[in-house]
């Protein structure tokens, strides 16, 4: 028997949870299918703070947005569907789905498309060996499952995604053996492969994966230079001792529910549907969110799935079309924001971007190495230019990325975005910083310290985001390291401060001498790197 819904959701991630979310408050008949056994998509796989403005859920755990959006999609009763495989896609907007071993048939009055993405993989000799994963994949088994993937990795790609796990990995105790990318630059923000290689990580730039050792599993890796064409360099081999191989090479989208349907396609792209102003396809009543529409980041695809969920409400008339229309300009408005920086849509591949929007120039040192040279950073606003007696902020977010929470965090003013998301911090070295650290904490790429020259004579102070277990106690004594990892001097653990609006991102204040307060980056009990 055939049941029927106004609007069908395939994918429970957060552009389906978002788009049937919205649908549902208006009154709209929500079914959502997924072939997962638990709802939220990638969300609870992501423990990092997000970036953006509150509106984008910055500095909120992927995991824990997940968890909202359960609980709202419950209380506008959307029904979801689990474990429920959607094998076809038909143009009367029928599905047919395998459900407990039946197959089962549904029809909507509108469909939203929302099955996001897949991994990319790329060839190479041993490719196919256990050990050889997504970096996703590797996500997966430690933050859903509490499995380590390996013991020593290697992460092919400096993108958000390689950079992102690399760090998780570091958390789950794993090695990090080195990251490595076929592009002369880094991929990812900065921020993201700063605090990566300030803990000691190397990054290898211009450099491909050639083979993975191994019979049975891996067990080693073999990498090499490559020239501007990523032609390898003959000659320039290297050994990697390692048993595991992440694979972040990008995301392609998961369309051929749409291919099955008739949809039309972007010819450019092939497997990207051409929509609408409303994220509407050629299939009338057939609407895309997320991924399947544009490899984005999550808060992206939670804004373009409820202008969908608008858009098929407004197509089965519980939605007015002023209002809709309304609704959906202030969402557009709000992803507008998302688009703007060094990583728009429009920069994409530009390696030519000299200088930031506010004219300093960029940090080619970021670029090309994953972290910010000393001399670099000194001549970004988030350095006071003059003496600052006592406590106060060092930002070194030097990128125009979209993020504020800074801003929000510091009631003093000491700290300076303005409107435009995508500005870079400035602090203001004539307001005074009391040290509360909600700066340092709330800041999703950890690119945030507090420094105080003034602590003694001889030494100063320097307080770090630490989201490492267990947090080192009071008196502890290590080795500071530099952006790039490096041991600068000999630290001591002054106190480790958490509490519950700091969500789990400890402030870390070490002692150093005087002259190291702005190169003392990371802090580790080892004696030796």
């Amino acid at each position: 028997m055939m049941k029927r819904y106004d609007l069908i959701v395939i994918g429970a991630g957060p552009a389906g949870l978002s788009a049937a979310i919205q649908a549902a408050k208006n009154g709209v008949k929500v079914a959502v299918f997924d072939e997962n056994k638990s709802p939220g998509g990638q969300l609870f796989k992501q423990i990092h703070k997000f970036f953006g403005s509150k509106e984008h859920k910055a500095k909120v755990r992927g995991f824990r947005i997940g968890q909202e959006l359960l609980k709202e999609a419950e209380q506008t009763g959307v029904m979801v569907h689990l474990n429920a495989i959607v094998m076809g896609l038909y143009n009367n907007k029928e599905i047919m789905v395998n459900e407990n071993d039946q197959t089962n048939h549904y029809k909507a009055d509108s469909i939203i498309i929302a099955t996001g993405a897949r991994e990319n993989m790329i060839p190479f000799e041993g490719w196919t060996l256990p050990g050889v994963m997504g970096a996703g994949a590797a996500q997966t088994m430690m933050n859903l499952h509490g499995v380590k993937p390996g013991s020593k990795v290697l992460m092919v790609g400096s993108g958000n995604v390689g950079l992102v796990v690399s760090y998780q990995l570091l958390q789950a105790g794993v090695e990090v053996v080195a990251i490595i990318d076929a592009a002369p630059r880094v991929g990812g923000y900065g921020v993201h492969a700063s605090k990566v290689t300030r803990t000691g990580v190397p990054l290898y730039l211009s450099h491909t994966i050639v083979k993975a050792e191994g019979t049975e599993t891996v067990s080693g890796a073999v990498i090499a230079q490559v020239n501007s064409s990523f032609q390898k360099i003959e000659g320039t081999e290297k050994h990697l001792d390692v048993d595991t191989i992440c694979i972040a090479v990008g995301l392609s989208p998961m369309s051929k529910l749409l291919k099955m349907a008739g949809c039309k396609m972007e010819e450019a792209a092939g497997d990207i549907p051409g929509v609408d102003e409303n994220n509407q396809t050629s299939l009338e009543g057939v609407f895309i969110a997320g991924d399947v529409a544009k490899i984005e980041e999550a808060s992206s695809a939670m804004i373009t799935g409820r202008i969908s969920g608008i858009s098929a409400g407004r197509y089965l008339g519980y939605i007015d079309d002023e209002v809709a229309g309304n609704d959906i300009s202030k969402l557009k408005n709000s992803l507008a924001q998302l688009h703007k920086g060094m990583f728009s849509p429009e920069n994409k591949g530009r390696i030519d971007i000299e200088e930031t929007d506010e004219g300093y120039k960029t940090s080619e040192s970021l670029l090309k190495k994953g972290y910010i040279d000393d001399n670099e950073i000194l001549s970004f606003p988030g350095v006071p230019k003059k003496k600052v007696v006592g406590i106060h902020p060092v930002i070194e977010c030097v990128q125009n990325i979209p993020c504020n929470p800074c801003q929000d965090a510091c009631k003093n003013g000491c700290i300076k975005v303005g409107e435009i998301i995508t500005k870079l911090p400035a602090v203001d070295p004539d307001m005074n910083c009391i040290g509360c650290g909600l700066c340092v904490a709330l800041c999703p790429g950890q690119a945030i310290f507090l420094v105080d020259d003034d602590y003694s004579d001889d030494y100063a102070t320097v307080t770090l985001p630490y989201e490492f277990l267990p947090y080192p106690k009071a008196g502890t004594k290590g080795i500071a390291l530099s952006r790039e990892g490096k041991r600068v001097c000999e630290a001591e653990v002054l106190y480790c401060r958490t509490n519950t609006a700091m969500d789990h991102t400890a402030l870390l204040t070490i002692k150093v001498p005087k002259e190291m307060s702005m190169k003392a980056r990371f802090f580790t009990a080892k004696e030796a790197l």
